[in-house]
């Protein structure tokens, strides 16, 4: 049934994202009364780094707008800062040649949908249908003070700069920290939320599972979209159970609750999957023996046949490496140093960070960076004209597929609020959830993406 969450479920919800932005989360001068860090050499983050020749561009026709990273943030804005602006001048850097996303990537596990689904869409054809360009480079300099953006192909003089660089794994939050043990989790136990390499490997886990223990993680602070490995952990069952198998799925949260949706899940894990799932809560991941295939907590030791390990994340070490992460009082998770309301730099109107590595407590979810890029875009568009605008909240929502035979998903709606006596961000407000799963929201979860989709590679 749809309903309004109730405040139980809406200060768990909260909590979990809230918990990975200890003490302060403001803007302006509230931020530098908290100690936020001030760029060194007044407008210098970090040493440039630099090809010392410019990326061969036609002559800017407009105020150039350099954006970092073709996620979904990233193609969000390339295509409606030039709608909201159509005198910007927009380039899109992303490193990749190709896209595959990471929202409903889940659903390619048992066969829900095919790979193509995720990756077939072009960046060249999203530059084309929205008037920008498309280069595939990856960034490894910035100089704020010239304005100019370094990527491997050339340098990129900027009058706005979005850097939209996603995520990176923290292994060492879970007691991983020599690197032998670090690459054999990355290539053998992927997390599977960031690279589409990632997605590859699971898949084929998946398929090919015979039996026996498959463990799924789910790490603690504000992860990348928070439904998702209970998601998997659904599907990972529903093959297991579709296929006749002797096996479970141990799913090992570091979470005292599961964290979004959680009576539709419970009703999942106990109504289908009752014996093919168990949940263990308040088992973070203190270690992994990969010799010998074993994931170690604080209270007990688990062994398995496959797993995919999710560890905690941080904002991409792009981030840090350029020299914009916030201190440690606005964000334990490495993410950048931005006013809270508009995104940009601390101090500089003319560098923004968006997408899953910013501090603010949202969702770090597909849909949360498709409209948060539609209003950066419309922030954009206005500081370029001398303009002012008014903040407002990203929508998350966000559907769960609990099984696939039949495709059965549950969902949430919500949005943000802001104190502005405090100028911070309060967590959920408005929010709907529907914990009852049934096949017209599964239909209802692939026409989402398809509308995701749609929003960043068509005209």
């Amino acid at each position: 049934m749809t309903h309004e969450i109730d405040r139980r479920h809406f200060l768990k919800m909260s909590s979990t994202v809230l918990a990975a932005a200890p003490a302060v989360l403001a803007t302006g001068p509230a931020a530098l009364a908290a100690g936020a860090a001030q760029p060194a050499s007044d407008k210098q983050g970090a040493p440039f780094v630099s090809t010392h020749r410019m990326l061969d561009l036609p002559k800017a026709r407009g105020p150039r707008l350099v954006i970092i990273g073709g996620g979904t943030s990233g193609l969000t804005i390339a295509k409606y800062a030039k709608k909201a602006y159509p005198k910007f001048d927009v380039v899109l850097v992303e490193k990749r040649c190709m896209y595959s996303s990471c929202f409903a990537s889940n659903l390619w596990y048992p066969g829900i949908i095919d790979l193509e689904f995720l990756a077939d869409h072009s960046f060249l054809d999203a530059a084309h249908n929205s008037d920008y360009i498309y280069v595939n480079a990856t960034c490894i300099g910035l100089d704020r003070a010239s304005r100019t953006v370094a990527t491997n192909e050339g340098d990129i003089k900027y009058d706005f700069l979005v850097i939209a660089p996603g995520i990176s794994y923290d292994y060492d939050k879970i007691g991983v920290h020599d690197i032998d043990t670090k690459v054999a989790l990355r290539q053998t136990y992927p997390g599977g939320f960031i690279c589409p390499t990632e997605h590859v490997t699971i898949h084929r886990k998946v398929r090919q599972f015979e039996g026996g223990v498959f463990i799924q993680t789910v790490p603690s602070g504000n992860y990348r979209c928070l439904p998702a490995p209970y998601e998997r952990a659904c599907l990972i069952a529903s093959v297991i159970k579709h296929n006749k198998l002797k096996g479970k799925v141990v799913v090992l949260d570091a979470n005292p609750e599961i964290t979004i949706k959680a009576p539709g899940f419970h009703a999942a894990f106990d109504e289908l999957y009752k014996g093919i799932i168990e949940w263990h809560p308040t088992s973070a991941v203190t270690g992994v023996d990969v010799a010998q295939r074993t994931v170690h907590t604080e209270f007990d030791s688990y062994k398995f046949d496959d797993a995919a390990i999710y560890p905690n994340i941080r904002a991409a070490t792009l981030i840090e490496e350029l020299g914009l992460m916030a201190p440690p009082t606005k964000s334990n998770q490495k993410e950048a140093n931005i006013d809270i309301r508009f995104y940009n730099l601390i101090g500089d109107e003319h560098v923004y960070v968006t997408g899953d590595s910013r501090p603010m407590p949202y969702s770090k979810s597909g849909n949360t960076s498709n409209s948060e890029g539609h209003y950066v875009a419309k922030v954009l568009a206005a500081r370029a004209q001398g303009k002012d605008i008014t903040w407002t909240s990203p929508q998350t929502l966000c559907y769960s597929m609990v099984d696939a035979f039949p495709k059965q998903a549950i969902w949430v709606d919500t949005y943000y609020g802001y104190d502005a006596t405090k100028d911070a961000i309060t967590g959920f407000k408005d929010t709907k959830v529907d914990n009852t799963r049934s096949e017209a929201n599964g239909a209802t979860y692939l026409e989402w993406a398809h509308g995701l989709y749609r929003d960043m590679f068509k005209a």
